[in-house]
């Protein structure tokens, strides 16, 4: 016992230490803000950030994993960022859907949170500077790219500043114990589909209904009789629920990609991502030439998707993610030579890759 008595005392001085070191950090990081709002220059520096944790990823930190140093220093960061301003950012919401938890794995849970009906209610936020930032769904590995997102990319003066890389727990959430009430399952589509063989296998006969987001899926099992939602164990706590099954999707491994918006496009960091978005002519080889850039500079793209022309019938707009920032000389090069192929070519943003994808 006095063994025991002696490390509890070494604890409560570490503590204390501890305590003063983040009092002395809040204090510089009090002092950055105002020097930074003098020089009119944004507060928010996700390519920093990202230098901060990776920094201290590197460094060796066992016993700790990863995931407790990742989470500690969020909090650290999220909480000094508010003794300036707590940043206000807007996500699909209600509170507790999945785009939430991605707001918080960024930004920590010290941020004002601003739930939108639509994805692209959060575009307009940040287009009117009513938020400082906005989180959207990108893309899932099991269904690709989402659509909404990258119709409104398309039409914005919003840019991506940032990504989150999110581990997705599919559960499904009901009022009633028994999984045989259940007539009828709320989700957002792409989740509906994400489980699609889990809810053949034990609710065929269950309607399913598409909704706007997981959360709001969650608040409609809450109000209804023999409904069930499928989405995060968090919202079954939030919204009076409880978790019938999780791991319900259909992939073991399931992360969504979300995107952070901004008002302006990101210095480079060093270790950078870049989306764009371009159409070609409908002619034999164009796509196959403006591609070529990128290989030819050596450039590596991670992603492609395409979503039809509106203006066109059965003409695309392609997205291209690739590993690099704008201003690298070797992306302008590559840049160039693709608008001689392109009809359009729009740079969505140049962004630091999430620590989890490097």
């Amino acid at each position: 016992m006095d063994q025991l008595s002696n490390w509890r005392d070494r604890i409560d001085q570490i503590d204390l230490q501890i305590l003063e070191l983040l009092r002395e950090r809040a204090r510089l990081a009090q002092q950055i803000a105002r020097w930074k709002q003098k020089e009119n220059l944004p507060l928010y520096h996700p390519g920093r950030e990202g230098e901060i944790l990776g920094r201290l990823l590197r460094t060796p930190h066992d016993p700790l994993p990863d995931q407790a140093v990742r989470a500690v220093f969020r909090e650290i960061l999220s909480a000094c960022r508010s003794v300036a301003r707590p940043p206000r950012v807007a996500f699909l919401g209600p509170l507790h859907s999945f785009s939430h938890l991605a707001c918080e794995e960024h930004l920590g849970t010290f941020a004002e949170f601003f739930p939108q009906p639509t994805i692209a209610d959060v575009f307009r936020q940040v287009e009117r500077k009513a938020v400082d930032f906005g989180v959207v769904p990108a893309e899932n590995l099991a269904e690709g790219a989402v659509g909404d997102t990258l119709d409104c990319l398309l039409n914005t003066s919003a840019k991506i500043i940032g990504e989150v890389l999110l581990e997705i727990n599919h559960c499904l959430l009901s009022r009633t114990d028994d999984v045989n009430q259940i007539k009828r399952v709320y989700s957002r589509d792409i989740a509906l589909a994400q489980c699609r063989n889990w809810l053949r296998d034990h609710l065929p006969t269950a309607e399913q209904v598409a909704v706007a987001s997981t959360a709001e899926g969650a608040v409609k099992a809450r109000d209804e009789e023999g409904a069930a939602a499928i989405g995060p164990a968090r919202a079954a706590e939030a919204y009076e629920l409880k978790v019938l099954a999780e791991r319900i999707q259909d992939t073991p491994v399931n992360q969504t990609r979300f995107w952070v918006l901004g008002s302006t496009l990101q210095e480079p960091s060093g270790y950078d991502k870049t989306t764009i978005a371009f159409s070609v002519p409908h002619r034999p080889g164009t796509l196959h030439r403006a591609l070529g850039a990128l290989r030819e500079h050596q450039i590596n793209m991670t992603m492609i998707a395409s979503r039809p022309a509106r203006h066109t019938p059965w003409e695309y707009i392609f997205f291209v993610d690739f590993q690099g920032h704008v201003n690298d000389e070797p992306v302008k090069k590559a840049l160039e030579e693709m608008n001689r192929d392109c009809l359009f070519l729009k740079v969505l943003g140049s962004y630091p890759e999430a620590l989890e994808a490097l």
